[in-house]
């Protein structure tokens, strides 16, 4: 990773383990040439052992940015110099930036992301049943935006019952079991676990879904995901994947870059054609 790293033109890239997937290199080439940005910006896939030590590199060489994203994001909150108020919130960082001084700022852009695509889509969570299913960095990121929108009810859902409890307490929604639940299925259900990527689902009750339901999964994927094939097949009414709030997320990321946020239009037509 250091080596591929010159001075002569500012490089940004995005962090994950896989990483091959990621189109944000395609969305940022069109946001750098947009806005006449002179940059360039990669895919780096790193084993959690190689993170610290290669994204240490990176910035040493010159590096000005990196997106991070799955399985990163908690241990790059703890790589930072510095953390934006939102990331501390979350306790997950998604963007690395170096600062004038040579220090790490990290930050989160997901919620503002994840709120500006449901946006985008007509979906709004205000007195709605929110169930998100998985606890992880992803969850963390969006969880204080969508609280502030005031859903009636915002509650984790986790393999591992004791990460979502302590999340959901950290944050002031709630953790419940969803096999004791009788008011099912959910107005919106968001799926943030990586189960997707092994082309799998969470282990959870289909009555979480229903004609009424939005479910929308923070990956994304050709024709459909795993959860939005998975949603579908048990009655949810809408389904939506996550590829609209990569471009909304990468947008907030250039803007922290580059002090100037692109506009996102084309971008939405581009990663969906």
């Amino acid at each position: 990773m250091q080596n591929s790293v010159a001075r002569s033109i500012d490089r940004y890239g995005v962090v994950g383990h896989p990483v091959a997937h990621s189109r944000s290199p395609m969305i940022h080439a069109m946001f750098a040439a947009a806005t006449g940005q002179n940059l360039v910006y990669d895919r780096y896939d790193l084993a959690p052992d190689d993170f610290t030590r290669e994204v240490g590199a990176f910035f040493a060489a010159g590096g000005r940015g990196l997106n991070v994203t799955v399985p990163h994001k908690e241990t790059a909150a703890r790589l930072a110099d510095e953390l934006t108020p939102r990331a501390r919130l979350a306790g997950a960082v998604n963007t690395l930036a170096r600062l004038d001084d040579g220090r790490i700022l990290g930050d989160n852009t997901d919620g503002a992301g994840l709120m500006a695509d449901l946006h985008r889509l007509g979906c709004d969570i205000t007195d709605k049943r929110v169930l998100i299913l998985g606890a992880g960095g992803a969850t963390r990121g969006i969880l204080g935006p969508l609280r502030d929108r005031r859903p009636a009810e915002l509650i984790v859902a986790n393999r591992t019952a004791e990460r979502a409890r302590e999340l959901a307490g950290h944050s002031g929604c709630v953790y419940e079991a969803l096999a004791t639940r009788k008011d099912l299925p959910f107005d919106v259900v968001i799926h943030a676990t990586s189960l997707g990527l092994e082309g799998k689902v969470p282990a959870v009750t289909a009555k979480i879904v229903g004609p009424g339901t939005f479910a929308y999964d923070l990956g994304y994927g050709k024709p459909e995901t795993p959860f939005t094939r998975w949603a579908t097949e048990h009655g949810a009414g809408r389904v939506a994947q996550g590829i609209g709030m990569l471009v909304e997320q990468a947008a907030e990321s250039f803007l922290l870059w580059r002090g100037l946020r692109p506009d996102t239009t084309a971008a939405h037509r581009a990663v969906i054609a």
